[in-house]
C-alpha cells in the first residue's frame, strides 16, 4: 500500500505538535445552526462521479452535523428515495430539484436552483 504524500500541515487533519510546556489546547467552538430564514442554500444537479447517476445535492448549510443529518432525513422522507449526508452536502438520489426547492422554501429556507 502507497504512503500518502503530505503536502502541507493541514494534510494532518488538523493535528498540531508543540514543545511548549505552557501550551494549552483551545476547545473548538461549536457552530450553532442558523435559523432556516438565515440560511442560503444551493440545489444542485449532478452525475458527475456516480457512474451516471443522477443526484440532487445540497449545498451551503450552517450548523451542526446533527440538524444537517436531520434535514437530510426530512428531504429523503419528503421525496421517498435515498441519499446521504456527507462532507456538510446532502445528497438525494435521484432528479428531485424542483420538488427539493419547493419542501425547503416551505420549512423557511433561502433555496436557490443551481446549475442547468
Amino acid at each position: 500500500m502507497a504512503k500518502k504524500k503530505l503536502n502541507s500541515l493541514e494534510d494532518l487533519g488538523g493535528f498540531v505538535f508543540s514543545t511548549n510546556d505552557d501550551f494549552e489546547l483551545e476547545n473548538e467552538t461549536v457552530e450553532d445552526t442558523l435559523t432556516p430564514k438565515e440560511q442560503h442554500l444551493e440545489a444542485h444537479f449532478s452525475n458527475k462521479g456516480r457512474g451516471g447517476k443522477v443526484v440532487t445535492v445540497i449545498k451551503g448549510f450552517v450548523g451542526t452535523e446533527d440538524d444537517l443529518k436531520a434535514l437530510g432525513k426530512l428531504l429523503k422522507v419528503k421525496c421517498g428515495v435515498g441519499g446521504s449526508v456527507k462532507d456538510g452536502e446532502i445528497i438525494i438520489q435521484g432528479n428531485y430539484r424542483d420538488k427539493i426547492v419547493q419542501i425547503l422554501e416551505k420549512e423557511g429556507y433561502n433555496v436557490k436552483r443551481v446549475g442547468g
